[in-house]
């Protein structure tokens, strides 16, 4: 996801990686000089931080089977308007990705049918597909899943739990918002007591950590209203049910903090970071991806841990953490047969060879939802944790962000939600932002 993994990779131009030139022809010498392979790859790389991998095991694939795959990167924030570019070219990518149901929905008209195909078959959970809205043909199949929650540091989490006062004696016995507040005012009071500066880090407003509240967080009470309401798709409005909820929790944020409200608005994902990664605080809102720099910080995989964000729902005992994925893989129909058969040969080749498993898993650092994975062992302890709380038999929250209706939608809300907590606005603009501003931009996108 561009808005969080890449968090600001500046590459300034795209990436153009070719492994051989993307010829006219449609097939390819194999290499060792038999006979002709039909079709070749061209795929439209989503993720700058993976585009050397993916040149590598591309090549890797040509020498191994003689079929040319060309890869193209575009910079970071720039996918759409590179995607329309290269669509609209006489060669253009048989292989391109969308961010979920609001990305697919702007290229449902080049999205082949991958029912049939191996990345289908091996899904762990078919329901993560993107499918029509009649639901039989499979138009987009993710390929990294990504998992957020609170990350909690064991060793400030045991020092507390050993006060004699303390209000649990294990982080399991945290399973609701009442628990989870019980637990942060406590830490919050005995700060000087456990060497902290607070409960969590500072929730920044930085365009480098916005995107954790004013997406993140706010898909907890989104995914409880469209699950109540039994929606599947995106809404042409929302209600705003769990507002209150959503209040609650970001007000736990600031009251429980290592930082002055008043001095959010300049504060970074890199402070949060160091917050955390220093012992200043227990708890840090961010997901899978935060481990890399967590490590370069200093700390070791046994010092983290990762719970659910309790908001206070009704059921929230059972809630997981907050799994999902803004990577599709989606196979162009407008190219030709040939193409589409040698993409699907390509995917199938990630998935299952022992050469595509390790550049997916080790090399990118993807967690994959194929079944071709079970033997992989990750080395980020977050994504162990994710996939030990896939397999507790809680239910996991789904990313219904992808659904929310505009980038515009979500920078009014993070106005709002910063507003709100310097004291220069209510909540009820916060909640405006949320309800009316989606009906507002869902008109606006569906005109565009």
């Amino acid at each position: 996801m561009n808005h969080t993994i890449t968090k600001g990779i500046g590459l300034l131009a795209a990436l153009t990686l070719s492994v051989g030139a993307l010829g006219a022809c449609g097939s390819a010498q194999s290499a060792d000089g038999g006979k002709t392979a039909a079709g070749k790859v061209f795929f439209l790389n989503f993720k700058p931080e993976a585009a050397d991998q993916w040149k590598a095991i591309a090549e890797e694939y040509t020498k191994e089977t003689g079929v040319k795959v060309d890869v193209q990167t575009a910079a970071s924030n720039t996918y759409e308007q590179t995607l329309k570019s290269e669509m609209a070219k006489s060669q253009a990518p048989t292989l391109f990705q969308v961010n979920g149901p609001v990305g697919l929905a702007s290229w449902k008209s080049y999205t082949a049918d991958m029912s049939k195909s191996e990345v289908y078959r091996q899904l762990t959970n078919q329901d993560l597909a993107l499918k029509s809205d009649d639901g039989q043909q499979v138009l987009g199949v993710p390929y990294a899943m990504e998992t957020y929650g609170l990350i909690y540091n064991k060793d400030i989490m045991g020092k507390y739990m050993k006060l004699p006062d303390a209000k649990v004696k294990s982080v399991k016995e945290i399973n609701s918002f009442d628990k989870l507040k019980a637990v942060a005012d406590d830490i919050q009071q005995h700060k000087d007591e456990l060497g902290v500066k607070g409960a969590f880090t500072s929730a920044g407003f930085d365009s480098s950590s916005d995107w954790r509240f004013k997406t993140h967080l706010a898909n907890i009470p989104l995914y409880y209203e469209l699950k109540e309401d039994k929606i599947a798709t995106q809404p042409e409005s929302v209600k705003g049910t769990y507002l209150p909820q959503f209040k609650q929790i970001f007000d736990l944020y600031l009251k429980d903090s290592t930082t002055d409200p008043k001095q959010l608005s300049s504060k970074t994902g890199d402070d949060a970071n160091s917050e955390f990664a220093l012992g200043e605080a227990a708890l840090y809102q961010n997901g899978t991806w935060a481990w890399t720099d967590l490590e370069k910080a200093g700390m070791s995989k046994d010092q983290i841990g990762m719970m659910p964000i309790y908001i206070g729902a009704p059921g929230e005992k059972d809630q997981g953490l907050a799994t999902g994925s803004e990577n599709y893989w989606c196979i162009n129909k407008k190219a030709s047969k040939d193409d589409q058969r040698a993409t699907e040969k390509f995917l199938a080749w990630m998935i299952t060879s022992e050469k595509g498993k390790k550049a997916m898993s080790s090399d990118m650092g993807f967690t994959t939802p194929f079944k071709s994975f079970d033997d992989v062992k990750s080395d980020n302890p977050l994504v162990e944790e994710a996939v030990k709380d896939s397999k507790s038999g809680k239910t996991q929250v789904s990313w219904n962000f992808t659904m929310m209706p505009s980038e515009q939608w979500k920078n009014d809300l993070g106005n709002a939600l910063l507003e709100y907590a310097q004291g220069t606005g209510s909540w009820d603009k916060v909640k405006s932002a949320f309800v009316d501003n989606w009906a507002k931009e869902y008109q606006v996108n569906r005109q565009a």
